[in-house]
């Protein structure tokens, strides 16, 4: 079976800046600006892996632990200090609810926007519209600027575009905790359906029960580092201890 993911030695680190007291300032300054008035978070450290075509794959972990970093690693929004990450196929994502949507444009508007960036042509995004709006749920509202859109209106429009895209590798980062009930079962559903097609999937969630429902596998991430990598039972029960 072909890698449709491989994470090759990946470190990232942001430098976190802090605020200090104007003393602390002036006497920074009089000693020539010796000393760091910040300090480096190593987010990832020298992580390898690979998810195989059609694996459905959870990011464990702990807040801070490197998950979301090593997502957006994987959809491309970030880019590596050091190593390597290749990705086969088209891939979508919901790393951030509405990201890619311009809140002055139309729902509408904002499909074809969004729909292009994913890389889909304009005909198959004509071809799919009625679906993307339908599933949606987002009836008239579709020609009313997204600015105006609540937080669950924009996630049904931003997942219901990237799943008709018919993506290769679809990655989600804690979306689904994002709507009401009934939608959050449309979106599992079509997960599932995803996943049942063979699609690649690498989730990130809090929620452990819906994850072992969604992923047969798990990976989970300790201060950057990749600690455990298994079935997701076992991968649910490292994380918790047992």
């Amino acid at each position: 079976m072909a890698n449709a993911i491989e994470v090759r030695d990946v470190s990232k680190q942001f430098v976190l800046r802090h605020t200090r007291s104007l003393k602390e300032a002036v006497v920074w300054l009089a000693k020539g600006r010796r000393g760091d008035l910040s300090e480096k978070f190593h987010a990832l450290k020298n992580v390898s892996l690979t998810v195989g075509t059609g694996e459905s794959v959870a990011l464990l972990g702990l807040n801070g632990s490197g998950k979301s970093t090593l997502l957006k690693h994987i959809s491309g929004v970030m880019l590596p200090d050091s190593g390597t990450i290749l990705t086969r196929g088209r891939v979508a994502g919901l790393i951030e609810v509405g990201a890619g949507f311009h809140p002055d444009l139309s729902g509408r508007d904002n499909v074809y926007l969004n729909g292009a960036i994913l890389g889909m042509t304009e005909q198959q995004v004509n071809d799919r519209f009625e679906a993307i709006v339908e599933f949606a749920e987002i009836g008239q509202f579709i020609d009313t600027e997204v600015k105006f859109y609540s937080s669950g209106m924009y996630l049904r429009l931003a997942f219901s575009v990237a799943v008709h895209t018919d993506p290769e590798v679809f990655l989600i980062d804690e979306i689904l905790a994002v709507g009401d009930e009934p939608f959050q079962r449309k979106c599992i559903e079509k997960i599932q359906e995803l996943a049942r097609n063979g699609k690649t999937l690498v989730v990130v969630s809090h929620d452990l029960d819906l994850v072992s429902r969604i992923c047969a596998r798990g990976i989970v991430l300790e201060h950057g580092h990749a600690t455990f990598d298994g079935e997701i039972s076992s991968a649910v029960q490292f994380l918790r201890g047992e």
